[in-house]
């Protein structure tokens, strides 16, 4: 038997698909990647590895993915950050710990600046701060960058998706409004950040450069020489939840 999600509305104007299990310690919130869903293999580990470990835990699709919402063309950095926050204001209560996959990882790093005095931890896995100017329009072609700025959209294609990313010009324009590696980031927690030395996505130095740009002197990169970008083997995966026991 299939469960159903839950929903929660953001702004009265879209719905967030979520699922919750409740722990008695801290909550678990999993901000997934770009066009990924909150089914994926990540998502589901942790959600037995937190009540495994009396950890309450949800996991949500952001507007125009997976049971949520919206088309998601439309998305921005801005609305995806405020889905995030809109589950932690809505959903939990008490410390935060915040785990983020690729995009989720710059979505999660917004999400714990915003509420970082409910932030007890912070966990990148293979994290893409910037991305929209760092991987997208800065290694664009012209040829890429009029399309965009002509027809307002391309295709991208990923050997993650049997569907192309629809990169839209409004993301990466919105996307230069939350840049954080030109500068400090105030989070002061402890953060563990994973990264795969074969990511082809994600240079693996990104995870070294937020370590660096990063307030807290409580974080520790742990590479993979063998990994990809989704780290979801199965040491992977034991890993991340080894990291969870330390934190939480």
């Amino acid at each position: 038997m299939i469960r159903e999600p839950s929903f929660i509305s953001v702004n009265n104007d879209r719905t967030i698909a979520y699922y919750k299990s409740e722990g008695r310690k801290s909550t678990v919130i999993f901000c997934g990647g770009y066009m990924s869903d909150m089914n994926g293999t990540k998502a589901t580990f942790l959600e037995k590895a937190c009540k495994q470990l009396d950890l309450s835990y949800i996991r949500f699709d952001y507007s125009g993915h997976g049971r949520s919402s919206e088309e998601f063309i439309k998305g921005t950095i801005t609305c995806w950050r405020d889905d995030a926050l809109a589950v932690i204001d809505q959903l939990s209560h008490g410390p935060l710990i915040i785990i983020g996959s690729s995009m989720g990882g710059w979505i999660g790093l917004l999400a714990a600046l915003a509420r970082k005095e409910r932030v007890q931890a912070f966990i990148g896995i293979a994290a893409a701060p910037d991305f929209t100017r760092e991987l997208m329009w800065n290694k664009y072609s012209e040829k890429i960058k009029n399309t965009l700025k002509k027809d307002g959209v391309y295709l991208q294609f990923s050997e993650y998706n049997d569907e192309p990313y629809k990169v839209s010009h409004g993301l990466i324009k919105d996307g230069e409004n939350h840049i954080l590696l030109n500068g400090p980031i105030g989070l002061d927690c402890p953060v563990r950040l994973f990264h795969g030395l074969k990511d082809t996505d994600v240079p693996s130095d990104t995870s070294a450069r937020l370590a660096d740009k990063l307030l807290s002197d409580n974080v520790i990169v742990s590479y993979n020489k063998s990994g990809n970008h989704s780290l979801s083997s199965p040491p992977d995966l034991e890993r991340l939840k080894l990291a969870l026991v330390e934190l939480s």
